[in-house]
């Protein structure tokens, strides 16, 4: 009796339908995200190296992969509904815990493993919930059911190879441990992303080409919200008395990250987007893995690069023993000038594989960031922020004027669908005002 009331109240788990867009549950999930990559961030900007870069980098494949799978769910079944979000609610807590103990993952062999295993536990954790939750949104689907059982294997190397790592005995030599360690940890990604490959796309449904777009914009916007986060908290702008050189370090934050947003938001998204509505079948699922799944990945580790950057070099102009007449430190200034060329090059791709096409502002402005990073190591940190700053307003600028006329077309395409679809949403919801009956 009780159960029974229990699954009433709850209600059954929705499917998703071909209109569907992204559900509030959906960006309360995502909250777990932006605490994953500040973790990111601010663990390896306390002590930027090529190892430590190499660590934040496997780190975010693997968190990355994560998202993957939960976004194959969340195409599916909405997030939002029925018995799914207590799932999803263990979800976030191993995700939680997992970006808890992400800077101890690769610390020293002799202070334990503690928290390489709670990283591998709460791994298993994350895979388990969105397996059996895609056991379940296809339990009416053999072609899928069959998918799934093809990537178990993937699933439990992956946790074996996680397990082992975070078993490294201390008494491995010290040359050598961090680095089988690492190995491990690399031959983790490459299993996942090429299963995504070898495993083809029949199966897999992308039934809402609105929901799976609207889905990776959000998360890319939450990554650019860090960049702006690293220059507030990162620089410690917050903790220091205000100064002349602050004002413009932190309005070169902004922009810089605006011009990027704006570089892939403005025209290219809502292309892709039309051109993912417009696929259908195998190629609409291609798409979605090659485009979203696995091009992304680079873009927001382009970001999350030039976020460190910027960080050390705001860090830099509000130092009262420098200040802004001191040069960046360390790699800030190629971590910043490789960051934006990271993910401005990953842009490209994305707009080839989604419209087929290049935009010859793009591969300028990459030559020019490439000439430029010589100049802006020797420029003061103010002045390095402020080159990256006036490249991509520049490349902004200069697509708006070129690229007015797509720009004007893509806009009325996009105004006209919404007006339709605003239509046939209120013509339907005009039946409550007519008492038609339920």
């Amino acid at each position: 009796m009780g159960g029974d009331r229990w699954r009433k109240g709850l209600g059954p788990a929705a499917r998703v339908a071909p209109a569907t867009r992204v559900d509030k549950f959906e960006i309360f999930f995502d909250l777990v995200f932006v605490v994953s990559f500040f973790i990111i961030t601010r663990a390896t900007a306390a002590n930027v190296t090529v190892r430590e870069l190499l660590h934040a980098l496997l780190v975010l494949a693997v968190l990355w992969w994560c998202w993957v799978v939960h976004s194959a769910v969340a195409a599916r079944l909405r997030l939002g509904e029925g018995f799914v979000p207590i799932l999803m609610v263990v979800g976030m807590i191993a995700l939680f815990t997992f970006a808890l103990a992400l800077p101890q993952t690769f610390g020293d062999l002799r202070q334990g493993s503690a928290g390489p295993m709670l990283v591998t536990i709460s791994y298993v954790v994350i895979r388990a919930v969105h397996t059996s939750l895609y056991w379940y949104a296809t339990r009416e689907d053999r072609p899928a059911r069959r998918k799934l059982w093809l990537f178990l294997p993937e699933v439990v190397l992956s946790t074996c190879l996680l397990l082992v790592a975070a078993l490294v005995p201390p008494r491995v030599d010290p040359d050598v441990g961090p680095w089988l360690r690492d190995g491990l940890w690399i031959a983790v990604v490459a299993i996942q992303y090429s299963s995504g490959v070898l495993a083809g796309t029949g199966g897999w449904k992308i039934t809402s080409a609105e929901h799976w777009t609207e889905r990776y914009d959000l998360i890319l916007i939450i990554a650019l919200g860090e960049s702006v986060i690293s220059v507030g908290v990162g620089g410690n702008l917050l903790g220091k008395p205000v100064t002349w050189p602050a004002i413009p370090a932190a309005v070169c934050g902004i922009l810089f990250t605006a011009a990027l947003w704006w570089a892939h938001f403005d025209l290219i998204g809502p292309a892709a987007r039309i051109a993912l509505h417009a696929a259908t079948g195998h190629p609409r699922v291609a798409m979605a893995r090659d485009a979203y799944a696995y091009l992304y990945l680079p873009m927001i580790a382009g970001v999350i690069l030039f976020a460190i950057g910027a960080e050390e070099l705001v860090r830099t102009v509000t130092d009262p023993v420098g200040g802004a007449a001191e040069r960046g430190h360390g790699p800030a200034v190629p971590l910043l000038f490789g960051g934006v060329m990271v993910y401005l090059a990953a842009n490209m791709a994305f707009q080839w594989r989604t419209l087929r096409t290049l935009s010859w502002t793009r591969v300028g402005t990459l030559v020019v960031l490439a000439a430029a990073l010589p100049l802006g190591r020797h420029l003061p940190a103010l002045g390095a922020l402020a080159l990256v700053t006036v490249i991509c307003v520049v490349l902004v600028a200069v697509e708006l004027v070129i690229f007015a006329d797509a720009r004007a077309a893509l806009r009325q395409v996009v105004h006209q669908e919404r007006v339709s679809a605003e239509e046939n949403e209120a013509g339907w919801r005009a039946r409550w005002h007519d008492g038609e009956p339920e």
